[in-house]
Order: C-alpha cells, then sequence, then structure tokens
C-alpha cells in the first residue's frame, strides 16, 4: 500500500531476567498508515511502551527479532549512525513524563535549537532561532521569546509537554509516537493536548502511534485501535467498531470498566486479577484465559492467532465467542428458571 509508513512483522522484543529472556512484545504485527492515529490500547504492563520504544530504537540491552519496516530500513537491524540520522527527523516521539525527557541544565529554546541543529547544519543561528519560537508558538505556548529563555522547571506540566512536542515535531517527522503524552495532566491540559495532536497530524500528513490506556482518549483520537493484552494483540479494529462491536473478552472488559451513568451502575466492573510479571506470563494457549475463570476451557485455542472476522477486524483466539460477563450468566438463568 502506498499510503503505508511502517509495517511490522512478527517482531519479539525480549529483555533478560536472570539466565533466561522475557518476551515483552510477543510475535506484534501492525502497520500505521499516512495521516492516521493507530491507538495502542491496554493496561499498564501489556507491552505498550515497550513496542514504542522497539519501534524508535530506544532499548538497550532487549533482544529484538521480526521486522520493523520504515522505507528501505528494518529498523530491528539498523546501527546508530543511521538511527542518529533518522531519530528525530523522520521519527519523532513524545515521551511520557516531560520533566525526565528535557535537560534541567539547558534552557526550552537551546533544546529545542538542538534537535534542530542536528538534522540542519545549514540554518544560520538566526534562521534556527527564528524556527524555534515559530515552534514554540505553534504548540500553543505563550510569549514564546520568554520561553525561549526559560528552563524546563519554571514551566507546568502542560507547558514542559508542549516544548517536548515541539522537539518531537521540529523537523516534520513522517512518523510520531506519543507515549501517554497526557498521563499526569488535568482535563483541561490534557483536551488541549490532544487537540494540538489532531491538528499536527493533519498539518503535517503524519502517521501518529498514540499509546494510551485511556479509552476516552481513543473515542476522539484514533482511527484504528490495537488492543494489547500480555505482549500480544489481542483485537485490531477501526474506532468507531471498536465501540460498537468489541469482540475479544478483554476489549469488552476495559470497555465494561469504564463508569456509565446512563446505566445507573452501582458497582464499577473489575477485571479479575493482573496482568501477570513478565517471567510468569503464560507463553501457550489465551494469556486471558486465568482472568475469566468462568468460560469453559474448550473455549479457547489451543495456539490462539489472530482471525481476520470481518474486514479489517482481527481478533486473538475463539474464546469471545462464548464470552459472557458473570452477571449475563445470573440475568439468563433467573430468566430460565422463571
Amino acid at each position: 500500500m502506498a499510503d503505508k509508513l511502517i509495517e511490522i512483522n512478527h517482531l519479539k522484543t525480549s529483555f533478560r531476567i536472570g539466565d533466561d529472556y522475557y518476551a515483552a512484545v510477543d510475535d506484534v504485527s501492525l502497520s500505521l498508515n499516512k495521516n492516521e492515529v493507530l491507538a495502542i490500547v491496554g493496561e499498564s504492563g501489556c507491552g505498550k511502551s515497550a513496542l514504542a520504544f522497539s519501534i524508535m530504537g530506544l532499548h538497550n540491552r532487549a533482544k529484538i527479532e521480526g521486522e520493523i519496516l520504515y522505507r528501505n530500513y528494518n529498523l530491528v537491524d539498523v546501527d546508530e549512525s543511521t538511527w542518529s540520522k533518522l531519530r528525530g527527523k523522520n521519527l519523532g516521539m513524545i515521551f511520557q513524563d516531560p520533566l525526565t525527557a528535557l535537560n534541567p541544565l539547558m534552557t526550552v529554546g537551546a533544546q529545542i535549537s538542538e534537535a534542530l541543529f542536528l538534522h540542519n547544519r545549514k540554518l544560520s543561528n538566526e534562521e534556527r532561532k527564528a524556527k524555534v519560537i515559530e515552534l514554540i508558538e505553534k504548540v500553543g505556548i505563550p510569549r514564546p521569546e520568554h520561553v525561549y529563555m526559560q528552563y524546563p522547571h519554571e514551566l507546568s506540566g502542560g507547558m514542559r509537554q508542549r516544548v517536548v512536542i515541539a522537539i518531537a515535531i521540529a523537523n516534520d517527522p513522517e512518523v510520531l509516537i506519543a507515549d501517554e503524552p497526557t498521563t499526569a495532566l488535568d482535563a483541561t491540559i490534557q483536551s488541549q493536548i490532544l487537540d494540538l495532536i489532531r491538528e499536527l497530524k493533519e498539518s503535517m500528513n503524519a502517521g501518529i502511534v498514540l499509546i494510551t490506556h485511556d479509552l476516552g482518549v481513543v473515542a476522539e483520537m484514533a482511527d484504528r485501535v490495537a488492543v494489547m493484552y500480555a505482549g500480544q494483540i489481542v483485537e485490531i479494529v477501526d474506532v468507531h467498531r471498536l465501540f460498537e462491536n468489541p469482540l475479544h473478552p478483554y476489549t469488552r472488559s476495559l470497555l465494561n470498566s469504564i463508569p456509565n451513568a446512563e446505566k445507573g451502575q452501582e458497582k464499577l466492573h473489575v477485571i479479575q486479577g493482573i496482568v501477570p510479571a513478565l517471567q510468569n506470563l503464560p507463553r501457550e494457549g489465551c494469556r486471558f484465559k486465568d482472568r475469566i475463570p468462568w468460560i469453559d476451557e474448550s473455549a479457547h485455542e489451543t495456539t490462539p492467532e489472530l482471525h481476520e472476522v470481518a474486514p479489517g477486524h482481527f481478533v486473538r483466539c475463539t474464546c469471545y465467542k462464548q464470552f459472557h460477563f458473570p452477571n449475563e450468566m445470573k440475568e439468563g438463568q433467573a430468566h430460565a428458571n422463571s
């Protein structure tokens, strides 16, 4: 497809614990298109950030296998000099915590200017400063000339996040990865940051990978969604169908956990158990099986695969066909007995 920016095939990212390697991203295949927001959704510990850092080549000691195809490169195999050319120019990243992403000893202007200098040596100092001030203004920071001279600790959390975004988009990247870009921001600032990312996607025609656990953000921002659990993609679907017809038990459980005033819920739905630690992940069978123990063992595949159940809608394991929530079972029994 001409519009395809990145194609990931059978990606496996493993980390060493003791004497063995354990896969945090396990056989993931995905694609990202131009002018698309692809959301990666899941609880903490599901492998979302490990996937993002794999795409950006930011893992130091991980063992990475498979393919991440971008232009004529397989990003799994490129050397550090190639990464120095691509990272920050063709591929940008908005990090989760702006306070740790920014250098506390450098001014805002110097940090954005550095991103420009590394990839465009032809700009004069005056041209570079003008471009930096333009970027500060573009991300919605007032008084850009004043902020240019400030240090990160002098800014609010929302302002620091905007500076991180300015650095990420300084060289108009084709691919932008946003790793939980609104975590720890209040609702008003969160909305402003999301509006900004949406505007950037449209103005730059970029492909954006949005890592999040917030389904409200997904509904507002995404075009397609990949639901991730225990290192695997368990469902891929466009955003409208995700909310209209979610199929995988994990996807349905996540959506059922959202408070809904219209239903008049007395209690929030809680997904049983937690995501297992990396070294304790079940490597055979359905990885979500232990968190839905009321579903019969026979409903699960021995080796769960992604099945295309409708055009562009993929679901892992056949257990979705028999899945129901425990209260639905009780209601069904009550009707049967009455």
